[in-house]
């Protein structure tokens, strides 16, 4: 059911999250743009204007991990000062409220974290772009370190401990995705009676298949999106809306 306007949309979303003891909210860019981080794959999207540098390339020439490095450090105003938006706050309520046990998402902001989720129930399957770890031994270095060692040497660092790359602690291109959270969100997906699929495009396998597992173990599956997805023919409920005008009446409950 495609909701024919926001406030229909958003009354049918209450009943749905009323009637649900455990609700999984999937989250993608979409929730982060109110916030003034831009999105990825969009039209006019940061990677319409620069190549994503891929995992092997990445380890294999310095002169691409200094241009990854390069593009972070040049972002980093917009991430420092970004901000839970609606969105993630009206989930942090439910969270709160106890109807959340965890959140799923594609995003790597930290601003679930920062709108009141504990760290450990916010399954991160792209990873965190706010601090940085050795891709080979995994040990984790603050930004303001990778920046000062960055900036003196005139180069991206290895780790002081293994001498291997340090980058981002997210998941690029070509890299595996996460065992560890990539099974906690098949557990949440296959156990919650309630799935919610926030601010994404549905089109990044394997991550976009948990909408489908949810719905497949008998969940309801409500997409809120600006734009059409493939999965909207199998949503219980599909809301074409901005997703802070949406979610923000849920904020304080």
């Amino acid at each position: 059911m495609i909701a024919s306007d926001l406030q229909r949309g958003i009354e049918r979303l209450g009943d749905l999250i009323a009637e649900a003891r455990a609700i999984v909210p999937f989250t993608g860019a979409g929730i982060s743009t109110e916030c003034g981080i831009p999105d990825f794959r969009s039209p006019g999207g940061i990677w319409t204007r620069n190549r994503p540098i891929p995992f092997d390339e990445f380890v294999a020439s310095q002169e691409a991990r200094d241009e990854s490095w390069r593009r972070r450090f040049a972002m980093e105003q917009i991430f420092a000062a970004a901000k839970p938006g609606r969105g993630h706050r009206a989930l942090a309520s439910l969270y709160r409220a106890g109807k959340v046990p965890a959140v799923i998402t594609q995003n790597i902001d930290n601003l679930h974290q920062a709108s009141g989720f504990a760290p450990e129930h916010v399954i991160e399957l792209h990873g965190n772009t706010t601090y940085a770890r050795c891709i080979g031994c995994g040990q984790s270095y603050q930004l303001d370190w990778v920046k000062r060692r960055f900036d003196d040497d005139g180069a991206a660092p290895n780790c002081t401990a293994c001498d291997e790359p340090v980058k981002t602690a997210t998941i690029s291109f070509g890299q595996m995705m996460p065992d560890d959270e990539m099974q906690r969100a098949t557990a949440l997906s296959q156990a919650c009676d309630l799935f919610i699929a926030i601010g994404s495009s549905l089109v990044v396998w394997p991550a976009a298949g948990f909408p489908v597992m949810a719905k497949r173990a008998g969940a309801r599956l409500v997409i809120i999106n600006r734009e059409p997805t493939d999965q909207d023919d199998i949503a219980d409920l599909v809301i074409h809306h901005d997703i802070g005008e949406t979610l923000g009446p849920f904020v304080g409950n």
